[in-house]
């Protein structure tokens, strides 16, 4: 089934406002959202409703809380989430750090207490916008990712997104896990019942599992076993994906003062925030090239890349950013992929919180 990108937006919203969010927190939670669904990045989407509603009934979530500026200097700020989803923080976090950087050249905002905020990408796109480089980073509660050597998880998928402006398109933006894939691309190949790719989860024994709903019961119900860091095995590069993995949590919650989650007691209890970090940092390349030329030079590099000389003629180079801004063009022209599996997901959502069901291909 495709659905306009309007009418998933309008189903986030409708769900959201029953839920009890207000709309100014509301309105950039469901743009996350849709965006995120358009680039193709299904796992960060609308499919996400699921485990918020969870949240949300586990009392886990403040969905009425704003983001609160705890610390405020010329070119850093600490922002608290109030426990509430992390997209409304993430986007106050990212303009923050843009006006400062636009008034100092360089800003960055450290934020604690939220939960998950959907695809960092969507975020180094909003400062590209505004003419920045950025730099955005984010822990995680779920614990999926085992260490090489490892049998059991210590990290989460540890996001990383980097965002370039170029002139006469779309920016360079590279949005990765430090993890070889996010858990939520697993839930993906289960709802579309797709085997996933070999390497992308072992068992404790280090085994790959292939099977989607195996691989789904590895990553979040079994304790051993998960999804390998970025490189998988050690002597592919594993180590450096391991390494990534941590900065990316000393960045996003050791300076923020939020949680890691293996120190943790336990599973999440009832009413127990995530209290998730993420890290913003904005540098406005006016500042050190007040003549320009940076987006000019960005867009020659990319350029540069596209021409070379591609190994399959079917194939031709691409740079980060690209495969995503062709899947929101189609998306905008032909709509938004749901399976009937998720539909009827959200379907059961919308029957229990009186929403109405807007999903009609």
């Amino acid at each position: 089934m495709l659905v306009s990108a309007d009418q998933v937006r309008q189903q986030i919203l409708a769900i959201l406002r029953l839920w009890g969010m207000p709309e100014t927190l509301a309105l950039p939670t469901a743009e996350a959202m849709v965006e995120t669904d358009l680039m193709g990045v299904d796992s960060h989407g609308i499919s996400m409703l699921m485990m918020y509603e969870r949240l949300r009934q586990d009392g886990r979530i403040d969905l009425q809380a704003a983001p609160r500026i705890l610390v405020d200097l010329p070119s850093l700020a600490l922002v608290d989430g109030g426990a509430n989803l992390g997209h409304p923080v993430a986007a106050t976090a990212m303009d923050l750090a843009c006006d400062k950087a636009g008034a100092g050249g360089m800003g960055a905002v450290a934020v604690r207490n939220s939960h998950h905020f959907g695809a960092a990408g969507h975020y180094a796109r909003l400062a590209a916008r505004r003419g920045m480089v950025a730099l955005i980073t984010s822990s995680a509660r779920t614990v999926l990712m085992v260490p090489p050597r490892g049998a059991m998880p210590m990290l989460g998928s540890n996001p990383i997104a980097f965002a370039a402006p170029m002139t006469d398109g779309p920016p360079f933006v590279l949005d990765m896990a430090t993890s070889t894939v996010a858990a939520n691309k697993v839930k993906v190949y289960e709802l579309n019942g797709k085997p996933v790719p070999p390497g992308w989860v072992t068992d404790e024994r280090g085994t790959p599992v292939t099977d989607a709903t195996a691989a789904m019961e590895v990553i979040f119900r079994r304790p051993g076993g998960g999804v390998t860091p970025l490189g998988g095995a050690e002597i592919t590069g594993g180590h450096k994906g391991y390494g990534l993995g941590m900065m990316v949590q000393i960045l996003s919650a050791t300076l923020s003062g939020a949680a890691f989650a293996p120190l943790r007691d336990g599973p999440p209890r009832d009413g127990e925030p995530d209290d998730i970090g993420h890290f913003f940092l904005a540098l406005d390349p006016r500042a050190l090239r007040p003549e320009g030329g940076f987006e000019e030079d960005v867009a020659a590099m990319a350029a540069a890349m596209r021409a070379s000389a591609p190994a399959d003629p079917c194939r031709p180079v691409l740079v980060p950013g690209d495969p995503e801004e062709a899947e929101r063009e189609q998306r905008l022209r032909i709509g938004i992929p749901i399976p009937e599996t998720l539909a009827v997901l959200v379907r059961g959502i919308c029957e229990r919180c009186r929403a109405p069901y807007l999903l009609e291909g």
